[in-house]
């Protein structure tokens, strides 16, 4: 049987379950950052800094009195999540290390490899980390003549730290400033959690869970998201829950792919609400991170455009998803001068069709207001507004905001 749901039911069972029909649902400080990544899976890492970076970013959308030290203290002290790869480079529930080791697995086979391996430097980088404690890529010297560049230049110590890291042989403690700071899994992964390598199927099956949990509804091809070589195993376990009752199959209004979730999210269709707040996201956030996903669900089309050419960009450098409710109404382009304390709103773009400006008004500046704090800056100042009808209105609203 196939269950039929509206595709604003299946927003609400998406957002609910992406921590945003609320507002900051998952509690405050240091234990809300870590029911957050409980129950996202994952918290994507990135390194543009115009703004707060991405992972900062996403904990504190849906975290009251999120700092970066809750999420030190949870990959440090805690050892509560840890660094790997999820479809990116990512921070995750320690529990689930083991379903990290397929891919650990083939770094270390070889079947997966971003550069050579060169044993004369893993040797020198794993005997300096075991005699000598964690370390920095900045510990080991160049050789003679390199050039530090992009990634395809890292000098060779480096190469092997991540190659080293991606094998599962060294785990990043902590970071300093950004920089990873790498010590042996043995000395850093806490002594409970289960290192059994998963079959196949346990690995698909937990995928399969892991995507549901986190948006509730799903499209089998966006389990396995980024990931190659696991479209028929995800397939065919998805098959076996669905024989089981564990899962079952959706249909949601005016979208033609199949869709999957359980009776339990579903039954919970009745009881979700969501609730009028805005919500400035992260480019990486999971809740918009596939973009298909996103332009199906929410009719919101959406990339971000730092990678596109500067001629070729319509919204600006890093636009920022708006969402108002369960509604996307714009982008927003903004950058952080933490030096001089201003936070430039360079482009706010609102979505064609979009009029509700009058509701919309006073939460959105509010969010802009708590956005530029939680960057460290104190003045706000708007450069671009599309319709140019509504730049007055903000600058007007922002005034009575502030003290």
């Amino acid at each position: 049987m196939t269950n039929s749901i509206s595709k604003k039911e299946a927003r609400r069972l998406a957002l609910n379950c992406q921590g945003l029909a609320k507002s900051r649902p998952f509690g405050t400080g240091h234990d809300g950052a870590r029911r957050t990544v409980e129950q996202l899976g994952y918290v994507q890492i990135d390194t543009i800094s115009v703004i707060e970076r991405a992972h900062h970013h996403t904990f504190w959308t849906r975290c009251q009195n999120y700092s970066s030290g809750a999420l030190d203290k949870l990959q440090a002290k805690d050892r509560r999540i840890f660094e790997y790869w999820s479809h990116a480079a990512a921070y995750l529930p320690i529990d689930d290390f083991r379903f990290c080791q397929p891919r650990m697995r083939a770094f270390a086979t070889g079947e997966m490899q971003w550069f050579p391996k060169d044993e004369k430097v893993r040797r020198r980088v794993l005997d300096h980390i075991t005699l000598e404690g964690p370390a920095m890529s900045k510990d080991f010297k160049p050789p003679p003549g390199h050039k530090s560049g992009p990634w395809w230049q890292w000098k060779p110590a480096k190469i092997a730290l991540e190659q080293l890291f991606m094998e599962g042989k060294l785990m990043v403690v902590r970071r300093n400033n950004f920089q990873k700071i790498y010590d042996l899994t043995e000395r850093v992964l806490p002594a409970h959690v289960d290192t059994t390598p998963p079959s196949s199927g346990e690995y698909s099956r937990y995928l399969i869970e892991r995507a549901l949990q986190a948006h509730g509804v799903i499209a089998e091809p966006e389990i396995g998201y980024l990931r190659k070589g696991l479209k028929q195993d995800l397939a065919d376990e998805l098959k076996k829950l669905v024989a089981a009752r564990q899962v079952v199959a959706v249909q949601i209004e005016g979208l033609r792919a199949p869709y999957y979730s359980t009776e339990d999210i579903l039954n919970r269709l009745s009881e979700t609400r969501i609730m009028k707040n805005v919500h400035i996201l992260s480019p990486f956030d999971n809740a918009v991170i596939q973009r298909k996903r996103t332009l199906e669900l929410f009719d919101f089309d959406y990339q971000i455009e730092c990678y596109v050419p500067a001629p070729k960009r319509i919204y600006g450098y890093f636009c920022l998803p708006v969402l108002w409710g369960e509604q996307f109404i714009g982008r927003i382009d903004t950058k952080a001068e933490r030096a001089s304390g201003k936070f430039l709103v360079r482009n706010l773009v609102f979505e064609a069709g979009f009029k509700d400006y009058g509701k919309a008004l006073i939460p959105l500046t509010k969010k802009i207001q708590e956005f530029a704090e939680f960057n460290g800056c104190s003045e706000i100042h708007f450069e671009n507004v599309e319709p140019r009808s509504m730049l007055q209105p903000l600058k007007k609203c922002l005034e009575n905001l502030t003290p």
